[in-house]
């Protein structure tokens, strides 16, 4: 019998405490519950194309950030199929913060429009978006669906307010605020590694936490502590990879995201 990892019992103990339903429970679900499209947007100045997955919610009902928190069930895209597309980028606006069973959890109720920002592979040229979401939608209990949409992308250079709005509500970036770097110290653990993150938040109060992210692999991330002190949120998280080593951190690929009094302010990269 397989050796299930830390990583994915975790996720199977929050699965059955959730009462995350099996993916055919999922195509039961009622036509009503949610409704999803593409927007096609408008041509940027730069030549690229602004798009977004729209998504209505059920009132209650609530889907998850690309990273959901302690709990919940993160969203998969794939983008295969698309037509002029040579990278796709998505731009998240910041989620609410939810207490499920004493698990935070990050989320979008009732309604999400997540703009998707295309690079064409022949600019100039129109082009087609395809795309196979697989998402986590919950009330009392939560089931995974999987969605597939495409859409011609609009060709006028007209914003579409609706996205221009979902834009602005965008984590602040730190150095753009003029912030300095956030510092970080790693060390080995059995599965993985423990990442200590000093982020300068000179308003930091207790409650304020972080979610620790790398950009270029797949790693599941535990919250061991974090306090407020002195002008600073002291962030500790234990990061274990699909096969639960220890790892080489590199650590302009850390992103962290302070949510900090009402802010949501993001850290690209942390110093050593």
């Amino acid at each position: 019998m397989p050796t299930m990892t830390r990583t994915s019992f975790i996720f199977a103990a929050f699965c059955a405490l959730l009462g995350v339903g099996s993916a055919s429970q999922a195509q039961n679900l009622p036509e009503t519950l949610f409704r999803a499209e593409l927007l096609p947007g408008w041509q940027t100045a730069d030549g690229r194309q602004m798009s977004a997955l729209h998504i209505v919610l059920t009132p209650g009902w609530k889907t998850y950030w690309r990273s959901p928190g302690e709990a919940g069930i993160p969203p998969v895209f794939d983008w295969a199929g698309s037509d002029n597309v040579a990278a796709v980028a998505l731009h998240w606006p910041r989620p609410q913060v939810f207490d499920l069973a004493g698990y935070r959890t990050l989320a979008y109720p009732g309604e999400l429009i997540l703009p998707v920002e295309i690079t064409p592979a022949r600019p100039g040229e129109p082009v087609t978006l395809r795309l196979k979401a697989d998402i986590g939608v919950c009330e009392e209990i939560c089931v995974p669906v999987t969605i597939e949409l495409s859409a011609d992308l609009a060709r006028t250079d007209a914003p579409d307010n609706r996205i221009t709005r979902a834009l602005d509500l965008v984590p602040d970036d730190s150095r753009a605020r003029g912030m300095p770097a956030a510092r970080c110290s790693a060390e080995p653990i059995r599965d993985g590694l423990r990442l200590t993150a000093d982020i300068p938040l000179t308003r930091a109060q207790a409650g304020d936490f972080a979610v620790i992210e790398l950009l270029s692999r797949e790693v599941w991330v535990a919250s061991v502590h974090n306090e407020a002190t002195g002008g600073r949120l002291l962030q500790t998280s234990d990061m274990v990879p699909a096969n639960a080593k220890p790892f080489a951190l590199n650590r302009q690929d850390v992103r962290i995201t302070a949510f900090t009094g009402g802010e949501v302010i993001e850290f690209r990269g942390c110093k050593g």
